[in-house]
């Protein structure tokens, strides 16, 4: 009897949290989900509530506590795992924080692919991979660039000192020299082709957004959607295909694996893909 009050305090102090949050008053919205939990330590949601009034407050260390005992107590918490996330990539623990949010945004995908959080878990998932392929596209131009003026150099010491050895070839040593350069360029050209944004194959988007596909889905007649898109369509416009205008159910629609690992081996090479517009 008194874990079944307990319980209902618990849940009234929730919803009180919850009000107060609504309101912006996040030192008391704290102060709330902190006696639900003394109560009931072992509710997640609780957890996770207070972990979000301390990332509004920017206490991204108090975030990271109560979303690994929100995870412990609930493995397949997409809040949890998702907050987790965004509290590492603050501290810069970047392969840490990225494989949080995948985690979240497989988790999210899987309960309700329609959820405006799983949107918002992408975008920051975007964001971080981006700002990694950033660093790191920087870091492997300076390499290059350095290696190209190294191996530029070489051939320029090479060049006078065939000059010197062989008089009267100048202009012979010469042609050559620029030749080899002009090589070289190109094949740095190359190196670094995969870090210059150009535009995503067409078959990697979505036909209605036009962006790169993030959990593709392939209809009967064998047209791949976004899958929150097509939902949407499918809850708000009608059970049809957008371009075929045949009858579709949300049951008929399929993950397209192939077209998904096309994307993410795509993105593994192309981080600037991620880039939100």
């Amino acid at each position: 009897m008194a874990s079944i009050v307990g319980s209902k305090q618990a849940e009234q102090l929730k919803q009180d949290g919850n009000h107060y949050f609504q309101k912006n008053r996040f030192g008391a919205a704290i102060d709330a989900y902190t006696e639900a939990i003394t109560l009931c330590p072992n509710v997640p949601i609780y957890w996770t509530n207070r972990a979000l009034c301390h990332r509004r407050r920017n206490d991204w260390r108090r975030v990271e506590e109560d979303c690994r005992k929100a995870i412990q107590l609930d493995h397949n918490s997409v809040k949890a795992h998702y907050y987790l996330g965004l509290a590492l990539l603050q501290k810069e623990q970047y392969a840490e924080g990225v494989r949080e949010l995948e985690k979240a945004l497989d988790l999210g995908r899987g309960a309700n692919p329609g959820r405006y959080i799983v949107e918002e878990i992408w975008e920051e998932l975007a964001k971080a991979k981006y700002m990694e392929w950033e660093h790191e596209s920087t870091r492997r131009s300076w390499e290059l660039q350095n290696l190209k003026e190294s191996c530029e150099s070489a051939l320029k010491e090479t060049h006078m000192l065939d000059s010197s050895q062989t008089e009267g070839l100048k202009d012979e040593n010469s042609t050559a020299l620029l030749k080899q350069l002009e090589a070289l360029g190109e094949v740095f050209m190359k190196a670094a082709a995969d870090d210059i944004p150009t535009e995503v194959p067409d078959y990697l988007c979505c036909k209605i957004t036009l962006d790169i596909f993030r959990d593709p889905v392939i209809t009967p007649s064998g047209l791949t959607y976004e899958r929150a898109v097509i939902l949407e369509h499918l809850q708000k416009v009608g059970k049809f295909d957008p371009i075929t205008r045949e009858p579709l159910l949300p049951s008929q629609l399929v993950p397209n694996l192939a077209i998904k690992e096309s994307v993410r081996a795509y993105l593994d090479r192309h981080g600037w893909a991620y880039r939100i517009q």
